[in-house]
């Protein structure tokens, strides 16, 4: 019988090259050692979208989806501006419309307290604008250029100005002075006055300013004017000027006067309105003959003031009596215009009153000095030249009490009027400057104030 023998094994269409069952069912799994590590991950190109990306892109293909208006995606980029430009509202990341903070009442708020207080203090905003942004704008009605300092002697007294009466919100209608400087600054020596005796260029110059700054502390200071003590004033004299200006001070009388040197009103009669003096003048500095310095000045201050609040009694008190001697180089006011037309003036912005007398009419008073300051040679005195001595003073007043030495100056406001005794001294110009003053003992009266 033949043998049949066995033939070479080949491998069959459904095994496995290493003769694993590809069933899984036996032998050893192909992918038992693979290592899925994570470059291998991340490097993957392919990724299977969701079911429900894939059901919503089948959908879409056909139905795009329709905006509602109400969210907003943040790929949707910046939305278009709205009608006249107005930017879009902003969106959060989640496509939120942001509320815009609410800063429109509390800016209406501020802005209505803002106008109250102004219109409750119009003369106080008035100074406020004077001081910051320069000049306050011109109240009399008329716009003119600021009258320089004087360099010399006038020839005559200024232009007339068209008769008004002034109130707290025009204090200078109807005044030469309404132009005029307002500080000693505006005061200088037309040039350098160089050595003089014994004080060198320096010295002499620090003496002309010293001579100033008292000048202001006496009569432009608002403490002074409103009845204070001027010790600014006094601690710039030597000794005995200081010692003789300190008796008046404490008794005043008719031989010691403290308004020869200081311009001092009674708050409780005059007040001195915000925007309340004008001065014009020149000075001028010469050796004294014994190599000291003396120092020449001649100035007018006019005051713009409103009644205090006891300014009719007092009109009444200190009238002077018929037959007393006038010898004060003191004039009373002109005389009193007519009586207000009584219109109704708005107080600021809000409530309307009448303008009773004593309210908003106010007065000047005019006062010219001219004065001496003298710096000895401390070689042969003995003083320092750094303190004022007092030389030859003058002084006039124009619309003030007669008669009256109590320290102060006493305004007559037309609405407060009284009958005056006849006066013996002449009518005077107050502002005309090109004349001397001189020592005459009489009380008259003033064409203009």
């Amino acid at each position: 019988m033949p043998i049949a023998e066995d033939p070479e094994p080949r491998p069959s269409e459904g095994r496995a090259p290493d003769g694993a069952d590809p069933s899984g069912a036996g032998g050893k799994d192909p992918f038992a050692d693979l290592v899925l590590d994570e470059e291998f991950v991340r490097g993957a190109a392919v990724k299977e979208p969701a079911g429900r990306t894939r059901m919503l892109s089948a959908r879409w293909q056909h139905t795009p989806p329709v905006d509602p208006g109400g969210r907003r995606s943040v790929n949707d980029g910046p939305r278009k501006a709205g009608r006249f430009g107005r930017a879009p509202k902003p969106v959060d990341p989640w496509g939120n419309a942001r509320p815009r903070p609410r800063w429109q009442a509390p800016l209406y708020v501020l802005l209505t307290v803002v106008v109250l207080l102004g219109a409750l203090n119009v003369d106080g905003v008035r100074s406020w604008f004077s001081t910051t942004f320069g000049a306050a704008p011109d109240r009399s009605g008329t716009s003119a250029a600021p009258v320089a300092p004087e360099t010399a002697r006038p020839t005559g007294a200024p232009s007339p100005v068209d008769e008004e009466q002034p109130t707290v919100d025009r204090p200078w209608a109807g005044s030469p002075a309404k132009d005029w400087p307002t500080t000693m600054d505006a005061f200088d020596l037309p040039q350098a006055p160089g050595a003089i005796g014994v004080f060198g260029a320096e010295q002499v110059a620090a003496q002309v300013k010293l001579v100033k700054d008292y000048l202001a502390a006496a009569n432009l200071d608002p403490k002074v004017i409103a009845g204070g003590r001027p010790d600014a004033a006094l601690a710039m004299l030597e000794r005995e000027s200081r010692d003789k200006l300190e008796i008046a001070l404490a008794r005043p009388s008719k031989e010691d006067d403290p308004t020869s040197a200081f311009d001092r009103f009674d708050p409780r009669e005059a007040v001195q309105v915000a925007d309340g003096v004008r001065l014009q003048g020149r000075l001028s500095v010469e050796g004294d003959g014994e190599k000291g310095v003396v120092v020449h000045t001649d100035f007018t201050y006019v005051y713009a003031l409103r009644p205090g609040p006891e300014a009719a009694q007092r009109a009444t008190a200190q009238r002077p009596t018929p037959g007393a001697p006038a010898q004060s180089p003191r004039s009373a006011p002109p005389a009193a215009p007519a009586p207000g037309d009584g219109a109704v003036k708005p107080v600021g912005l809000l409530l309307p009153v009448a303008d009773v007398p004593g309210d908003t009419r106010t007065a000047r008073t005019i006062v010219r000095k001219t004065e001496d300051f003298r710096f000895y040679d401390p070689g042969k005195y003995q003083n320092s030249p750094k303190k004022i001595n007092f030389g030859k003073r003058r002084s006039e007043v124009g619309n003030t009490a007669c008669e009256v030495y109590d320290g102060f100056l006493h305004p007559r406001f037309p609405q407060f009027a009284q009958p005056d005794p006849e006066r013996t001294g002449p009518a005077t110009d107050p502002y005309d400057r090109s004349k001397e003053l001189t020592a005459r003992g009489e009380c008259g009266t003033i064409t203009r104030s």
